[in-house]
């Protein structure tokens, strides 16, 4: 190498080695991952998207497309429609929503003077979709971040469709004519997460939800984790929560666990009068692991925990059951009241201790509890009986293979399901704690 060429090979080194330095905090600060940005939401003092403190926007559905992974969104008192008035937000990211405030975001009360009510009307083509459904498991499919739902209020009561104006009975049929969708059948909070996520629902309450599966359905996948705590649910149909997991793996291992304390879960209906399905406060998904302490769980119209599904790492710890009209607690079909569990469960855990069952005192509106208590009860095994089978050919073939006949159909309808009942009186029922011990508690204002 001739004495020139080495000296233009170490002039062109460092004329490098200045780049890269002088590139290098650009490039840093290019890739550097930006920090999760707060939205804020004031249905009442709101206006277009910016959404910060100063100029909020109006409701969560104008700025969902706005939404990244980690976002957090605050919103203020009043009720929310969703955008266009359609009474669903679905929201494909993982992001955390945290209701509750004040006008100004500067203290919050969210089961007292700044509720954020989360309705709708019924009036809107579609109702299919839950109230609020975070579905981001095939979007983020490990993400390993917290999703968070904090002091919202979810009341389905303007989207159901009622028998009549008094809103004695909901009607799970539409009348196009007339406008009148049916009333939806979906969870009032839903959310979809993949492995590893930390989902944390607290301090919610969830009132005229008719839904076919939970009130609040949480459904999460390897190695995730569900605390779900200090959340009123009352008089709803299907299941007060619902526990489930996308992951099933052969040797048992990343099992999903959910740890469900502090809530109290009352009247919980099945999906019709006539039903086989529905009416229990918590229900138990096969594969996970899971931990129910301190809850009240009361009045299911068929019971309080339903593990029907062979749950394998159940613990019941310091429970309050009460109420139910079939079980209160159910292990395929096996079913057992509070004094059998411990004896007679083949699967739950020796660590299951505590759990108690007797009459309690509920703060709760008496016109409502007298219509409640004197509705009257429709059974399969009725409806049954007044069926009778059809003469066509189809049942003629039925018959001969030895199939059973199809009969005409009977509507029994009960002219009360599901009445309303007014947000106050459902807050009432979860002010203080049962005994000091049981069920869930005025959330602290905070700042």
């Amino acid at each position: 190498m001739s004495i020139v060429q080495l000296f233009l090979r170490l002039f062109l080194t460092i004329c490098a080695g200045f780049l890269f330095s002088a590139s290098a905090p650009l490039l840093a600060q290019g890739n550097a991952e930006e920090g999760p940005k707060h939205y804020y939401v004031s249905k009442n003092t709101g206006r277009g998207r910016i959404a910060s403190k100063a100029q909020p926007a109006k409701d969560l559905g104008n700025i969902i497309a706005l939404l990244k992974a980690g976002d957090v969104v605050h919103l203020a008192e009043g009720t929310y429609l969703s955008r266009g008035e359609r009474g669903a937000d679905e929201i494909k990211v993982p992001i955390s929503l945290i209701g509750g405030y004040d006008p100004t975001f500067s203290t919050r009360d969210p089961w007292g003077e700044h509720k954020t009510i989360f309705s709708g009307t019924n009036h809107i083509e579609g109702l299919t979709t839950p109230r609020l459904h975070l579905n981001f498991h095939l979007s983020h499919k490990a993400y390993q971040g917290e999703v968070l739902i904090d002091g919202l209020i979810i009341d389905n009561g303007n989207r159901n469709r009622y028998m009549n104006e008094e809103k004695l009975a909901i009607l799970r049929t539409a009348n196009m004519r007339k406008e009148e969708n049916a009333t939806p059948g979906m969870p009032g909070i839903k959310i979809n997460a993949a492995k590893n996520t930390q989902v944390i629902v607290r301090n919610c309450v969830l009132l005229n939800v008719a839904s076919s599966q939970g009130v609040i359905s949480v459904q999460i996948g390897e190695n995730a984790q569900a605390s779900i705590n200090n959340n009123l649910i009352v008089n709803n149909t299907g299941n007060g929560i619902q526990a489930m997991t996308s992951w099933h793996p052969r040797d048992g291992k990343g099992l999903p666990t959910f740890h469900i304390f502090d809530n109290t879960i009352l009247f919980c209906w099945k999906h019709d009068p006539v039903a086989t399905y529905g009416g229990n406060c918590l229900k138990v998904d096969t594969d996970i692991q899971l931990l129910a302490e301190n809850n009240v769980f009361g009045f299911g119209d068929f019971g309080g925990i339903d593990n029907i599904k062979k749950c394998k790492s159940i613990t019941l710890k310091d429970n309050l059951l009460t109420g139910h009209r079939k079980y209160d607690y159910r292990e395929w079909n096996t079913k057992m009241n509070i004094e059998e569990i411990e004896d007679e469960s083949d699967l739950l855990s020796f660590e299951t201790i505590g759990n108690v069952g007797y009459k309690i005192d509920i703060n709760i509106d008496p016109e409502w509890a007298n219509i409640y208590a004197n509705r009257p009860e429709i059974s399969r095994a009725e409806v049954d009986a007044k069926a009778v089978a059809v003469n066509s050919d189809a049942n003629a073939l039925r018959g001969m293979l030895g199939i059973s006949l199809r009969a005409n159909a009977v509507q029994l309808d009960s002219d009360v399901w599901l009445h309303h009942i007014e947000l106050d009186d459902v807050i009432k029922t979860g002010l203080v704690k049962y005994e000091g011990k049981f069920g869930c508690e005025l959330p602290e204002k905070s700042r």
